[in-house]
């Protein structure tokens, strides 16, 4: 995956980019969509069930969740698609990079579209990550689980994913 980019980075000129190059219309996921792509389906805290193993995700596995065992600790991101996919045939929703959202981050759900659309922006609002990171132990990881930063920050467990409008 790509990292050290900032949500400025992806949104304002990698995007517009990829858009116009392509002459499809790329996106960031909203925070929604990104939470319904990673469960797959599932209600449990993982696409891969109540816990997770570094067999499935990379983390921190010095870490446990949910009665799961302790696993290896790579420290550092893997290739995309060093693990397997989930039932919707996504890989890597869970760990190896926090992935950027399109929305503005709030503290609760208050107010949020029931359509899953981006939440409002307001000017200079912190960012949704979601997802997690190599860095992280597997609660962090947690389908639920999400994380805000301003949205110049970069750093090397911070990367993105694409959608494509139909």
């Amino acid at each position: 995956p790509v990292v050290n980019v900032s949500w400025d980075d992806i949104a304002r000129e990698y995007l517009p980019w990829l858009s116009k190059r392509s002459g499809q219309t790329y996106r960031l996921l909203s925070e929604a969509e990104w939470e319904y792509a990673a469960r797959a389906c599932t209600e449990t805290a993982f696409h891969t069930g109540v816990t997770i193993t570094t067999e499935q995700a990379n983390f921190d596995g010095t870490g446990t969740y949910g009665g799961s065992a302790k696993g290896v600790y790579r420290k550092k991101t893997l290739e995309a698609a060093s693990f397997p996919a989930n039932a919707f045939g996504l890989h890597d929703m869970h760990g190896n990079v926090w992935e950027w959202v399109a929305d503005c981050y709030y503290d609760t759900y208050e107010g949020a579209a029931a359509d899953g659309s981006v939440r409002a922006h307001r000017p200079d609002c912190p960012r949704v990550l979601r997802g997690g990171s190599w860095i992280d132990t597997p609660r962090v990881l947690r389908s639920a689980n999400r994380g805000r930063m301003p949205s110049t920050a970069r750093f090397i467990f911070r990367g993105f994913r694409v959608a494509r409008g139909l």
